[in-house]
């Protein structure tokens, strides 16, 4: 495993972060770095042997976070506002099909395993049980009981 970014460099944290019941002084599920935020790159660890961890001091926020190579991303690289990032669940608004077959029934659940930046308009690669589709932000929206306040759910 060799990483990604290295001690001192700029990265950008593509999603949320929030309490997963492991940061000192916060309960689990309070917002702990905005998606968007940066910060620099202060180590690099290894999680179970196959997870590199890195160590990121968000200055404005006057924090220290470990976060997943999937989580972050370099400041250099252009920024694109998305609703959802890596790991959000969501559901499928309508039935989602391949060549007539349906993949995923409205109201399905799924995990966004990308987001993919590179197309216009941005792409969500998500995952309904076993299979993974390519879909755009009007086929999925969050499930009631993953709602961010500050977004409505279908």
């Amino acid at each position: 495993m060799k990483p990604e970014y290295d001690y001192g460099e700029v990265v950008r944290v593509v999603r949320t972060i929030r309490d997963d019941g492991t940061f000192p002084g916060k309960q689990r599920g309070d917002l702990i770095v905005r998606k968007g935020s940066c910060g620099y790159v202060r180590d690099v660890g290894v999680f179970l042997q196959d997870q590199l961890i890195y160590q990121v001091h968000f200055i404005e926020e006057d924090i220290i976070v470990g976060c997943r190579s999937q989580e972050l991303i370099s400041a250099d690289e252009p920024w694109v506002e998305s609703e959802f990032e890596f790991g959000d669940w969501i559901n499928a608004v309508n039935h989602l099909a391949i060549k007539g077959e349906v993949i995923a029934e409205a109201g399905s659940r799924g995990q966004v395993m990308s987001v993919r930046r590179d197309m216009d308009p941005i792409m969500y690669e998500v995952l309904f049980q076993d299979r993974m589709l390519l879909v755009p932000l009007s086929a999925i929206c969050w499930p009631p009981e993953v709602e961010p306040a500050e977004e409505a759910a279908c």
